[in-house]
């Protein structure tokens, strides 16, 4: 699936507009934000020392660096990898521009797409074992008798879906938090931002997932139905007229709410569980300065911190996913009764295979996103760093 990153900028123009006027009027001669029309060091937050209200400066900390007096960067970013903001040259874009939200969305496209269709075996045995525990009673009990009855191509039921559905999810949920970080940073202010960096990352990445399972819960409803109704449908094309036929388009948003319980919570511990960890490894594991880690080493730091965070996504979010299963798989039940009837013990089953799944998944898209920010040379600050304010207030420094 191509996507123009031109095309893609669009989905972000509006909030963009809105996360850049969010902080204070700006300085008089200061130029269009949106142009980028202004000179280098003001888009950078400073200028002779001042630091200037805009949408970059309140998600972080500007300094200078000893020797060169080149100005450096210490922002939250929702990977942490590049150890300074050096010469804007070495990047593609500014950081916060529409050009740089819309190829955080090509990442997320990407990211999302790519990782949740590579493992549509172990997700399609997954949803089975939910809906239908007396036949498939394990995970490997799940794959023979899937294998048997459908052939090694039963495995791969539900792909087309998948791969539309996650794409678009991706799209939302990586492009949307990095605006949201910045728009919810910029109306904290610089401290607040650093101390209540957690509550930021949390409130960031709910309200993208909020956009990200509307797009997601048409194809995610065509998916199950796919994976879990023998004979129902086969390919994405059967399954469309069929699902509308029956129900409307209430077939594919009646999971919609469901979806929000399981991928809001899962989407909060993914980024805020991933940037705190991140933070952590380079603090307290990583022998080095990260400054002086390589981008590989940098990428295996995120490929560790992100299956760590996929662990606990897989945890907080699986009763929602067992009602999600239940609920596309039958006409006319609630979400509610589904809920009930499945009980306590009910809800976690399946949960062993969902832990290695978005174990893996998690750890994967994270990679890949950082990857593609390498690739596509985009800024990617270090890791948050106390402001110097707040240290002066605290008694921290002279």
């Amino acid at each position: 699936m191509a996507l123009c990153p031109e095309v893609i900028a669009g989905i972000f123009s509006i909030v963009h507009i809105r996360c850049c006027t969010a902080g204070s009027r700006p300085l008089p001669g200061a130029g269009c934000r949106h142009t980028g029309k202004v000179p280098v060091e003001q888009e950078l937050g400073r200028v002779g020392g001042l630091t200037l209200p805009g949408a970059v400066t309140a998600a972080g900390r500007l300094r200078e660096a000893p020797g060169d007096g080149r100005q450096e960067g210490s922002k939250l970013d929702s990977e942490g990898l590049e150890s300074n903001l050096v010469s804007p040259k070495e990047y593609s874009c500014e950081y916060g521009s529409l050009k740089f939200y819309a190829l955080c969305g090509v990442g997320g496209v990407l990211s999302c797409g790519l990782t949740h269709t590579a493992v549509v075996p172990l997700d399609l045995v997954k949803c089975r074992m939910q809906v239908d525990p007396q036949k498939y009673k394990s995970i490997f009990n799940g794959f023979s008798v899937t294998v048997k009855e459908d052939g090694v191509r039963g495995l791969a039921k539900g792909w087309a879906p998948t791969f539309i559905g996650y794409s678009m999810q991706g799209l939302c949920k990586f492009g949307f938090y990095e605006v949201f970080k910045i728009l919810y940073g910029n109306m904290l202010g610089e401290e607040n931002a650093y101390l209540w960096r957690t509550s930021l990352y949390l409130a960031a990445s709910a309200s993208a997932e909020f956009f990200a399972d509307i797009a997601l819960a048409p194809m995610e409803a065509a998916k199950v139905r796919i994976q879990t109704q023998p004979g129902y449908a086969n390919t994405l094309r059967q399954a469309v007229p069929k699902m509308f036929g029956e129900e409307g388009i209430w077939a594919f948003y009646k999971g919609v709410a469901p979806l929000w319980m399981r991928q809001i919570p899962y989407t909060m511990m993914k980024f805020a569980c991933f940037e705190r960890t991140v933070e952590a490894l380079y603090k307290y594991v990583v022998p080095k300065p990260r400054s002086e880690c390589t981008k590989a080493e940098q990428l295996v730091v995120t490929f560790i911190a992100g299956y760590i965070a996929g662990v606990f996504c897989a945890i907080v979010s699986h009763p929602a996913d067992s009602v999600v299963s239940v609920l596309n798989k039958e006409k006319g039940s609630s979400a509610s009764q589904v809920l009930m009837r499945l009980g306590f013990k009910g809800v976690w089953k399946g949960l062993f295979a969902r832990i290695i799944m978005i174990g893996t998944l998690t750890a994967l898209q994270w990679f890949i996103y950082d990857s593609v920010k390498v690739y596509f040379r985009l800024p990617r600050p270090p890791p948050p760093e106390m402001p110097e304010s707040l240290k002066k207030k605290l008694g921290l420094t002279e």
